[in-house]
C-alpha cells in the first residue's frame, strides 16, 4: 500500500464539533491573524482552489497564504487563517464543523502536495495525517468516511479511527473526480472506472458495486444527488449531460449543453431533484429541467432500507404522466423533435431551460440556493431564474470575496 497514516489521538465525532458560523468563534494564535475580507493585502493573494461544503451553504477558498470560509446566504466571510508559511491547493470542509482536510498548493505550499492533513481548528493542530507516493488530486469528507483521490487510485478511510476500508482502482484521473453522498440513509461513492467513459458507483451500505457505461470518451465531470440515487455526468466533449439511476445504471435523461466541445467545470443537482446546472469554459451557466424523481418518497425509512431505493423516469416515448410540476417549465427542443427516430439525434435533443452568461476567463463552480437561485463561485454572486418561462437568468447579488487573481487552479464539489 502506497500510503502512511498517523494520528495524534482518535478523531472526535463530527456531531460534537464546533462550527464556522461566526468569524469570532476562536481566538487566532501563532502565525495567523484575523483581517477584514477584501482588505488591501488581498492584492498579493492568489486564489488556488474553491470548493463547496456538503450542503452548499458555505464554500472554502484556498489561497497562496492560507484559507478562508464563506457563508453563502447571507454572503459573508466567517473565518480565515492567513499564513506566511504557504498556501493550500485543497481545502475540504465537513459541513460547518471545525474539521478540515488540507493539502498544500501553490509555489509556496504549506504542506507537501502528497500529504493530507486533517486539521482541527478548534484545537489548532493536526489530528490526522496521510502521506502518499504521488500527489493528492482531491479529498472528500463525509460523516463516516475520508476519501482521498490519487491519479489512479482512491483510498476510503473510516472517519473515526482512520482505518483503511477500501482501495479503488481508476483510470487516469488527473482532475480528481469523485463524488460522495451525504444522506443519513445512504452511503454512495461515484468515481471514474478503469475503462474509458465508465463510472464506478459504490453503495457502501448495501455492499453493491455498479459499473455505468456513461460516455464513449473520458469522463470530465460528475455529480451525485445528496442521497446518491442520481448521478449526472459529462464527457471530455462537454456537449451532453446524462443522468443515471445509480442503483441499476439506467440512463434516465440526456440534455444538451451545446454543439461545440467544452470543458465542463461543474455540475449541480438541486436538492429537490428538479433542476440541473452546468458551468463550462464557454462562459454560460445552463439550467435544465429534470424529469426524474425518487418513487415512494412517502414510504418509511425502514421499508426503504429493506427494499432499496427505486427510481422512476419519463422519456418522450413513455406513457407515464409528466413528472414536471405544473408550475414549472420544460427544456427547449427543436420544432422537429416530433420526428425523433427519423432525423439525426441532434433534432430530438433537450436544450437548457435558463441561461446566464459569464466572462470566459475564470473557472466557475455552481450550486443551487433557495428560491430558484443559482450560486456561482468565481463570479462571486447569485442569480435567479424564472421556473415557468426560463430564459436569461437575473443577477441578484455580486461579491468579490478576494481582491486578487480569481482564476483557481482547481475546483471541486462534494
Amino acid at each position: 500500500m502506497s500510503s502512511q497514516v498517523s494520528t495524534s489521538r482518535g478523531l472526535p465525532s463530527p456531531g460534537k464539533l464546533g462550527t464556522f458560523e461566526s468569524p469570532h468563534t476562536w481566538q487566532m494564535s501563532g502565525p495567523t491573524g484575523q483581517a477584514e475580507a477584501g482588505s488591501s493585502d488581498d492584492q498579493d493573494i492568489r486564489l488556488l482552489s474553491v470548493s463547496w461544503n456538503q450542503d452548499f451553504g458555505c464554500f472554502a477558498a484556498g489561497t497562496s497564504n492560507g484559507f478562508r470560509i464563506f457563508n453563502c446566504d447571507p454572503f459573508k466571510e466567517t473565518f480565515r487563517r492567513d499564513l506566511k508559511s504557504g498556501g493550500f491547493g485543497i481545502v475540504e470542509m465537513l459541513f460547518r464543523c471545525n474539521i478540515l482536510a488540507l493539502v498544500g498548493g501553490g509555489s509556496n505550499a504549506h504542506y507537501p502536495p502528497n500529504k493530507v492533513m486533517i486539521w482541527d481548528d478548534h484545537r489548532s493542530h493536526c489530528i490526522g495525517e496521510f502521506a502518499f507516493r504521488s500527489d493528492v488530486r482531491a479529498v472528500k469528507l463525509g460523516k463516516d468516511y475520508i476519501v482521498i483521490v490519487l491519479e489512479r487510485k482512491i483510498y476510503v478511510y473510516n472517519f473515526t479511527d482512520l482505518k483503511l476500508l477500501h482501495q479503488i482502482e481508476t483510470q487516469s484521473n488527473p482532475k480528481g473526480l469523485c463524488c460522495l453522498s451525504h444522506h443519513s440513509n445512504t452511503s454512495v461513492l461515484a468515481c471514474p472506472g478503469v475503462h474509458q467513459g465508465h463510472v464506478r458507483v459504490e453503495h457502501f451500505g448495501l455492499k453493491v458495486t455498479r459499473m455505468i457505461s456513461a460516455h464513449d470518451s473520458h469522463i470530465s465531470c460528475m455529480a451525485l444527488t445528496m442521497d446518491g440515487l442520481l448521478l449526472a455526468t459529462a464527457s471530455m466533449k462537454g456537449t451532453l449531460i446524462r443522468i443515471f439511476n445509480t442503483m441499476d445504471g439506467t440512463r434516465l435523461q440526456e440534455v444538451r449543453r451545446g454543439l461545440d466541445k467544452a470543458d465542463i467545470y461543474s455540475i449541480a443537482l438541486s436538492p429537490n431533484v428538479q433542476w440541473l446546472a452546468v458551468s463550462s469554459d464557454k462562459g454560460t451557466v445552463h439550467i435544465f429541467s429534470l424529469r426524474v424523481r425518487v418513487a415512494g418518497e412517502d414510504a418509511s425509512n425502514e421499508q426503504r432500507s429493506l427494499e432499496g431505493p427505486r427510481m422512476d423516469h419519463q422519456n418522450s416515448s413513455s406513457s407515464i404522466d409528466p413528472l414536471i410540476q405544473t408550475n414549472t417549465g420544460s427544456n427547449a427542443s427543436s420544432s422537429l423533435s416530433f420526428m425523433k427516430g427519423i432525423l439525426p439525434k441532434y433534432f430530438s435533443s433537450e436544450w437548457s431551460f435558463a441561461q446566464f452568461h459569464l466572462p470566459e476567463v475564470t473557472r466557475y463552480i455552481v450550486a443551487f440556493g433557495a428560491q430558484n437561485t443559482v450560486m456561482m463561485v468565481g463570479l462571486d454572486g447569485r442569480c435567479s431564474f424564472d421556473q415557468v418561462n426560463g430564459g436569461q437568468m437575473l443577477q441578484k447579488e455580486y461579491f468579490r470575496f478576494i481582491k486578487a487573481d480569481l482564476t483557481p487552479l482547481r475546483t471541486s464539489a462534494p
